[in-house]
């Protein structure tokens, strides 16, 4: 089921939490929702999920409009805020039982439907427990299994692993993967490896506006431009070595990283690369390489460069 965001614009007072947002999501895609807190993520995911009406634009899910057929688009979520609110006295089987009747699950499938999300969140050994008796990593999987529990198309996450231990993240994050294989989800997130872990593709918001579309790859290529490599080169003097790759015409700089070990940082052209020739100067000149590394544009930098003003 896809969702098309068409200039989405929200306004809390005289503050725009989200401005002229636009964005679509394939049936099957795990988006990568990306940006500092009050970046307006929980705004837009809330707007999706029709827990809020915007002033301005529309949101179509599976075709409907936000405007006009909220509970159908309803029926096809599943929404896992990032307070995550559950009621701590329930135990979890009393709890999804509960939520399934409100998402008008057939009464008759409501006792598969618990043992299904029983077994895909790994609630098994604790699913006579009261939800107040839970850890907090318990307590997110009966999130998610609430969210799951009418099997929507649709999986729309905020910051699901929010003060989780290391542990417990790599396991929420591995359930959202096998999740993720059935449905669409969104997934917000402020932690980068989070959403490179686990997203198809990454949407970077900044005061309330996209500020960047592709999946990491892309994000990185788009950020790094020029091919940049560190280079060690043994076999001769730093200078003269120096001058031989600058004389090769892919390279548009060289600059010395340590004198004293012959490391150097290359800078190529735009759309070339270097490698092949200086192995080929090197051959050439009784020269060799001990160190060949390219160096890659982080995400946290790009991330920092896009959403520092």
């Amino acid at each position: 089921m896809d969702i098309v965001v068409e200039h989405l614009t929200k306004r809390y007072g005289p503050q725009k939490a989200v401005d002229n947002v636009s964005f679509r999501v394939k049936a099957g895609e795990v988006l990568g929702f990306l940006g500092p807190n009050g970046a307006g993520k929980t705004t837009t995911m809330k707007a999706i999920s029709c827990y809020i009406k915007p002033e301005e634009g529309d949101i179509l899910v599976g075709g409907y409009s936000i405007h006009e057929h909220p509970e159908m688009i309803k029926k096809n979520i599943g929404y896992l805020p990032e307070n995550n609110p559950l009621y701590q006295e329930m135990n979890i089987i009393d709890f999804l039982e509960f939520i399934a009747k409100i998402h008008s699950v057939p009464k008759y499938l409501i006792p598969e439907r618990i043992l299904d999300m029983v077994r895909t969140c790994g609630l098994e050994g604790e699913k006579h427990k009261l939800i107040g008796e839970l850890s907090k990593g318990y307590q997110q999987r009966v999130g998610l299994a609430q969210a799951l529990i009418h099997d929507p198309e649709i999986l729309i996450l905020d910051e699901p692993t929010t003060g989780l231990d290391p542990n417990q993240i790599v396991e929420i994050r591995e359930l959202i993967k096998r999740i993720g294989k059935e449905k669409t989800v969104i997934l917000s997130s402020h932690i980068l490896a989070e959403v490179e872990a686990t997203c198809d593709r990454i949407l970077i918001i900044n005061n309330g506006r996209i500020v960047v579309d592709g999946t990491a790859e892309e994000l990185r290529k788009q950020a790094a431009g020029n091919e940049i490599l560190k280079v060690g080169i043994q076999g001769g003097e730093v200078k003269d070595i120096f001058d031989l790759l600058f004389q090769i015409e892919t390279i548009e700089s060289v600059d010395f990283i340590d004198v004293d070990k012959n490391l150097f940082e290359i800078q190529s052209k735009p759309d070339s690369s270097s490698v092949k020739s200086i192995f080929d100067t090197c051959v050439k000149n009784d020269l060799y390489i001990s160190e060949l590394t390219p160096t890659e544009t982080k995400l946290e930098d790009i991330f920092r460069e896009l959403t520092l003003h």
